[in-house]
């Protein structure tokens, strides 16, 4: 190869490829991708937001169609479990609707506009274990006893008369379901496609459903989109950070702590529960 030549195809090679231009394309990359997972995200945020057509009085209980796993998705891509819905898992989220289980678990008082979070007086579910319907309903009992010695129990008893030695939560209780369902019930799907996955956008459907007639009273659609793309850099978790770009907005900083409690505040803007005389 002619000298001169070689030396212009040593100079091209090294400037090419050199360290500098190899990240220039790799930021240039992510922010093409970044700028078409924004488009897509905000062509879905078109379609979202609250739907009620029709509400209910003096709700009881309701039916929980499809029941949330204890394990919270951090970070799976492409598993179809309703990111944006995350709430609390397990056990927790049939206890999220019930009567007092919010006043029992949280103190001091709930600032102007707060959900009311009344509950209702029951729930009942389709355990998966065994296929059968339960009726769920809670209350707070004393589950143990204060480790103190008797002379703080003395000195407590002085100060306060009604000082009390038991430990007290909220428990959930379960027995077999009688009778036919609740009339209204409440589900979620994951309306999540490949694509969207793929630019890890989650989307999400949130219904309260009359069973008797099969109507669809109201229905809450959200999207929420991880803007660093997946990225686990300094051990974040993708869908956590997601809630802080989504619409309906969870809000912009923090947005993974709103996602509790969620199906209850909307379900009782729909289900209006009875309360006791």
């Amino acid at each position: 190869m002619n000298p001169r030549a070689l030396l212009a195809l040593v100079v091209c090679l090294t400037g090419c490829f050199s360290p500098n231009a190899a990240q220039e394309a790799d930021i240039a990359a992510r922010r093409s991708r970044l700028q078409t997972a924004e488009a897509m995200f905000q062509e879905r945020c078109k379609k979202a937001g609250v739907t009620i057509h029709r509400t209910a009085e003096n709700v009881e209980g309701v039916l929980l169609m499809k029941l949330r796993s204890g394990k919270i998705n951090f970070g799976e891509q492409f598993l179809l479990d309703d990111p944006y819905g995350r709430d609390l898992g397990g056990d927790g989220y049939i206890v999220s609707f019930l009567r007092g289980s919010f006043q029992a678990n949280t103190s001091g008082t709930p600032p102007p506009g707060f959900p009311p979070r009344v509950g209702y007086l029951y729930v009942e579910a389709v355990d998966p274990k065994d296929g059968k319907r339960y009726r769920y309903t809670g209350s707070v009992k004393a589950v143990g006893r204060k480790d103190v010695t008797a002379e703080n129990v003395r000195r407590e008893l002085a100060a306060d008369p009604a000082y009390d030695l038991n430990i007290y939560a909220y428990v959930l209780d379960k027995v077999p379901a009688l009778g036919p369902a609740p009339r209204y019930g409440i589900t979620y799907d994951d309306l999540s496609t490949r694509e969207e996955r793929e630019y890890w956008i989650a989307g999400s459907s949130l219904r309260v459903i009359d069973l008797k007639t099969q109507e669809v009273m109201a229905e809450r659609i959200g999207y929420m989109m991880d803007r660093a793309q997946g990225s686990g850099a300094g051990g974040r978790s993708p869908w956590l950070f997601a809630a802080d770009h989504a619409c309906p907005s969870f809000g912009t900083r923090h947005g993974s702590g709103r996602q509790p409690r969620q199906a209850q505040d909307f379900a009782e803007k729909v289900l209006k529960p009875k309360l006791e005389n």
